[in-house]
């Protein structure tokens, strides 16, 4: 989460998308979730939220999608209506939102868990810090698997269980990630059942996770479960990480369920200009559609 402005009852806040540098499904559970192990980084790629406190109680949501609803279902909606409703000001006060979408929706860089969490966030800065990032954690946990990450001012994390048990792990400053989206959203439910139907509990083995030495696996052996089963409906996405490995990616991924492909660059690798990665991601974009973008690991959210 970023902070742009803030005057008394209002916020302008940043909320970053982010990678799964590495994505392992350990087992399904009880509750429909399954227990993960994975690396998540945030992007500069970001939605634009709006707070505003309002003496009129309840919630009151605009979004510059005609697509996204604007009511109780969204999920920004449920995280207000989940702050208020812990806080008990509901009685008193109510929160109009303003949501500008930039990160594609249904790609697998966690655009709707980030708003949801940067509410969580905004709100509590608006009541001057009410509740410790604890209470903030539950209350995100119940929204879902990704929105603890972006409850926390982590900017990269290892995670485990559900995504909601983190160790901050140093940011990947000192790079570069191209973004693919295709332009098509692939549903979360649907690859997880289809991964379910092969899965085996297992146990992680990623190297360099041990808890002496997390944050250094290396780029090359990141990897993610659910790829496979994405790719095999969708083999383009096989083509988009073989052209971003051509043009000179140390590694190339699909984030999340998909679709959305990312490569890596870290600096001092190849000797592109921001006006080379830029030229790069037009020419993808003249192949697979507007959502085409390139982006810094954040820094000091």
């Amino acid at each position: 989460m970023e902070m742009e402005k803030s005057e008394g009852h209002f916020l302008c806040l940043n909320a970053p998308a982010k990678v799964n540098l590495c994505l392992q499904v350990l087992a399904k559970r009880p509750d429909g979730y399954h227990e993960l192990a994975t690396w998540m980084q945030k992007l500069s790629l970001y939605d634009r939220i709006e707070l505003t406190l309002s003496k009129t109680c309840g919630i009151r949501l605009q979004c510059s999608r005609d697509d996204l609803p604007a009511d109780p279902s969204n999920l920004v909606w449920k995280a207000a209506a989940a702050f208020l409703s812990v806080s008990g000001h509901g009685s008193r006060y109510g929160v109009d939102i303003h949501l500008e979408k930039n990160i594609p929706m249904a790609a697998g860089l966690g655009g709707g868990s980030s708003d949801a969490g940067t509410v969580l966030k905004g709100l509590n800065l608006l009541f001057k810090n009410e509740f410790s990032g604890s209470v903030l954690l539950d209350m995100a946990r119940r929204l879902g698997a990704d929105v603890p990450f972006f409850a926390t001012d982590y900017d990269a994390v290892w995670a485990t269980g559900i995504g909601d048990k983190m160790v901050a792990i140093p940011s990947l400053v000192d790079h570069t990630f191209l973004l693919v989206n295709p332009g098509f959203s692939v549903s979360t439910r649907w690859v997880y059942e289809k991964f379910a139907l092969t899965m085996q509990e297992k146990k992680s083995k990623l190297p360099g996770f041990r808890k002496s030495d997390i944050g250094i696996l290396p780029l090359e052996k990141i990897t993610n479960d659910l790829e496979k089963v994405t790719l095999f409906r969708y083999p383009e996405l096989g083509e988009i990480k073989k052209k971003l490995r051509d043009a000179g990616a140390v590694a190339a991924l699909m984030s999340g369920s998909g679709p959305t492909v990312f490569g890596i660059f870290p600096d001092g690798t190849t000797a592109y200009t921001t006006e080379d990665f830029q030229g790069l991601a037009q020419k993808l974009r003249r192949e697979y559609g507007d959502e085409v973008f390139v982006v810094r690991a954040v820094a000091g959210a």
